[in-house]
């Protein structure tokens, strides 16, 4: 009987077989890996610019320390939340900024829907011009801009009380002081509001709008049961950036035109944090304020988050 041999090569020495299951799930890696490391320089900044001093914030909040580098933080455990929560001031500065954020609404929502609705009637190179008009209070420094209207708003020679025929002093009158940073603060935005209310109604299909003027709807009908239900996920992002934005955008604006005052009168949460912080030299104290502020706007942002997707049309 007869055999036959298969002589099988043996492997050459110095070479190594890699496991197939190896092989395999390399290949994986390799395949999944690329987003993830263009991704990784953000989330590296993210955790050290963001996280981090979060976390730095958390612990500070529970110690008591005046910033000076040669004095030890001492722990106090609740207390510097206690005192804050238990404060008169806390208070009266959220009731400020809800004013703000009140008086804001008008100038990033209301005035950008009509200044948006209106240049998309404007053709040619007046649309540039328009825009552009529009949009240039957003590239002026807040510094800037406060020193200008600082000169307007003089009590004596200002441009703004000889047209009105008053001498009112604008900036130093408790009953005009917040006022006054609301208008500022507007002016400042407005053009950014209204870019994006002009890149939502880009958007929008006009499709939508043909078909309703052929069924016979007239443009404010358009507009009303159309234009807007079709801008609301835009007009949510902007209530949304109001809310939890509006009180730091004045925060330039008080801090060189009124220091908080008059009287406390344009203090709200923000400048409240920075003179917690670096007026009385309480970081901790400061720092349990910022805990208490990033919990409440995470809060907040959450809600209208969800508020928004379910009242929002979107364009399917």
């Amino acid at each position: 009987m007869t055999g036959t041999f298969v002589e099988v090569a043996a492997p050459a020495a110095g070479t190594a077989t890699t496991p197939a299951p190896r092989r395999s799930m390399w290949r994986r890696v390799r395949r999944l890996a690329p987003p993830y490391l263009y991704l990784l320089p953000a989330v590296v900044l993210l955790v050290v610019w963001t996280y981090q001093p979060l976390a730095q914030t958390f612990y500070l909040s529970f110690h008591s320390w005046n910033l000076v580098p040669t004095s030890p933080m001492r722990e106090v455990g609740f207390a510097n939340y206690i005192r804050l929560l238990t404060t008169p001031e806390l208070g009266e500065s959220v009731l400020r900024t809800l004013v703000v954020i009140g008086g804001m609404l008008p100038f990033t929502v209301l005035m950008p829907v009509v200044v948006g609705l209106l240049a998309r009637r404007v053709r040619g190179r007046a649309a540039a011009v328009y825009r552009g008009l529009v949009f240039a209070p957003m590239l002026v420094a807040p510094v800037a801009g406060a020193a200008v209207w600082q000169w307007l708003l003089d009590p004596t020679s200002g441009a703004v009380n000889r047209l009105l025929s008053t001498d009112l002093n604008w900036i130093n009158t408790t009953g005009t002081a917040q006022l006054v940073i609301i208008v500022i603060t507007g002016w400042h935005v407005i053009g950014f509001a209204t870019l994006v209310v002009a890149a939502g109604l880009t958007g929008i299909n006009p499709d939508y709008s043909a078909a309703a003027q052929v069924d016979g709807a007239s443009r404010s009908q358009i507009t009303r049961w159309v234009t807007l239900p079709l801008l609301s996920p835009t007009l949510a992002f902007l209530v949304l950036m109001t809310v939890l934005l509006s009180a730091q955008w004045t925060f330039p604006l008080i801090d060189t035109l009124t220091q908080g005052g008059p009287v406390g009168a344009t203090t709200n949460l923000y400048y409240l944090l920075w003179e917690y912080g670096f007026r009385s030299h309480d970081a901790g104290l400061a720092a349990a304020a910022g805990v208490i502020f990033f919990a409440v706007f995470i809060v907040l942002a959450a809600l209208l988050a969800g508020l928004a997707d379910r009242l929002s049309h979107h364009d399917d």
